[in-house]
């Protein structure tokens, strides 16, 4: 991903940055908020880290001029209030989380690939007609068919379609399973993903598991059958 820091705290920023650059992850930097909201309005970020008391232009500040700008980038807003009310403030500003200072590295990485990962899925595939070999699915008319032939799914087996085939040869681990289908927030500890895809492989015919194929602990792909 390439993130853009806005953090005016020389130590702390050199701190991130080299944590995510050690992520994989290309990362620009801004130490005031001038500079930050100069950077997040000419280049493309996936997501934006932004301290709350910045030089120049609070973080507040230039998260309500982003959004107001149109500008639907996930915002992380680092600070050191750390009230509810503080919290709630930083949120309708139009920050998407909020994380206290201090805090541990895992947790920003974590929370900024969360970020990430939710700017994907709502970027990926937004045709109305998505195909994978001889499937294909219309979302506007609501149907699903193989080799021309129509199958009928129930809604959570559509969903759950839609979802695989919009992330069509990548890996969707069974956490964005549990968050883009079944609104989980948390792993129920249940069989219940197994059991959809078990049925949508019955239905759709994909009794060799070609079609949707497992990742073997990490999740499923589906993509084109050889």
């Amino acid at each position: 991903m390439k993130i853009l820091l806005i953090e005016d705290d020389p130590k702390i920023r050199a701190y991130i940055q080299k944590g995510l650059k050690e992520a994989a992850h290309a990362v620009d930097v801004a130490e005031d908020g001038e500079a930050g909201l100069h950077l997040a309005t000419t280049e493309k970020y996936d997501v934006l880290i932004i301290d709350r008391m910045l030089p120049k232009l609070d973080g507040l500040s230039v998260i309500r001029t982003l959004r107001g700008s149109g500008l639907q980038t996930g915002v992380l807003i680092l600070s050191a209030l750390g009230d509810v009310d503080d919290r709630v403030t930083g949120l309708r500003a139009g920050g998407d989380d909020y994380l206290t200072k201090p805090f541990a590295f895992i947790e920003l990485l974590a929370r900024v690939e969360a970020l990430g990962k939710r700017a994907t899925a709502s970027n990926v595939q937004s045709s109305t007609l998505l195909k994978v070999s001889d499937l294909e699915m219309d979302l506007l008319a609501r149907k699903v068919r193989r080799k021309g032939i129509v199958i009928e799914l129930q809604a959570r087996e559509f969903r759950l379609l839609e979802y695989l085939l919009k992330f069509k040869g990548q890996l969707v681990t069974r956490t964005m399973l549990l968050e883009g289908v079944w609104d989980y927030h948390f792993d129920p500890q249940t069989s219940v993903i197994d059991v959809h895809i078990s049925r949508l492989r019955k239905k759709l015919g994909d009794s060799g598991n070609t079609l949707i194929k497992t990742v073997r602990g990490a999740g499923y792909i589906i993509d084109d059958v050889p």
